[in-house]
């Protein structure tokens, strides 16, 4: 298998909670993942304070990062051009991350804009960050299929991947926005999409129970997947699943799964992060 690139999330595992983390907090874990050799950290987002009140310091967290030890680059969420320009402000900041509902439904109530208003905001966004030298990536949000009955199929999540890749973005995650896919869904999906474009970097944003992670993984590995979002004990994830155990793909499973040689994270490092984790989200479950 080829390499593996993890992808930690600690803004998706700090947003829904409802205690603000202090900055101080969130800025030396995030330090401290830096040093963990992630491929990516996606660290925070620039989005309305008032829909996510979590993330209101993210300008201050990025500033008071040191980066000269490190390979792993960092990832924002914005949602909209003044997000971007907001985040292009930090020449620290390597990717600009963008979540576009293949259902219309949810991308009214995420980000207050139609699809057609959502792929303007999208070649908006796609401008400023070629002209700054940056990269966006794309999460195609409820990817496995949405409660509202708006169509969902392999065709409809590639449709839209075909469209926005004319744009010259070239990173995609697939989301599973409320913990809905299945080991069938996930082959279903990248064993159709991969193949088709060999030039986009297609991953997975899963979520998923603590018993049904591995079967979710093996899918998306055996139908070529290479890039996997995680988070750190799973925390975060869908706010809107059914089943309360739903949460983010836990990082630890990923590292277990793919080991270190595979992923570039440090073993050591990782587990020291793990433990730290518990300062910022709670103590471990006994």
């Amino acid at each position: 298998m080829s390499e593996v690139k993890l992808i930690e999330c600690p803004r998706d595992a700090m947003q829904g909670r409802h205690d603000f983390i202090p900055t101080e907090v969130k800025t030396a874990y995030i330090q401290q993942l830096l040093g963990c050799g992630f491929d990516t950290l996606d660290f925070g987002s620039f989005v309305s304070p008032k829909a996510i009140p979590q993330m209101r310091d993210t300008a201050r967290v990025v500033a008071a990062l040191d980066l000269d030890h490190t390979d792993t680059k960092l990832l924002a969420i914005v949602a909209n051009r003044r997000g971007a320009e907001a985040a292009l402000q930090f020449p620290q900041i390597d990717y600009l991350g963008y979540p576009f509902s293949v259902s219309e439904t949810f991308q009214l109530r995420n980000t207050n804009a139609t699809l057609a208003d959502s792929l303007e905001r999208v070649k908006q966004i796609q401008e400023l960050t070629q002209k700054a030298g940056k990269q966006m990536v794309l999460y195609l949000s409820m990817g496995f299929g949405n409660p509202y009955g708006d169509p969902w199929n392999a065709e409809v999540v590639e449709q839209w991947l075909a469209r926005l890749a004319e744009l010259d973005i070239r990173i995609f995650q697939l989301s599973d926005t409320i913990g809905v896919s299945s080991a069938a869904s996930i082959t279903y999906l990248f064993s159709n999409l991969i193949p088709r474009y060999p030039h986009l970097e297609i991953g997975a944003h899963l979520h998923t129970t603590p018993t049904t992670w591995e079967e979710k993984v093996v899918a998306a590995a055996e139908a070529g997947c290479r890039r996997f979002d995680g988070a750190i004990r799973g925390f975060g994830g869908c706010p809107m699943a059914r089943d309360e155990l739903t949460g983010n793909m836990p990082t630890e499973r990923l590292v277990e799964y793919f080991g270190s040689e595979l992923t570039g994270v440090d073993s050591h490092r990782f587990a020291a992060a793990m433990e730290a984790s518990g300062h910022v989200f709670g103590p471990l479950p006994a």
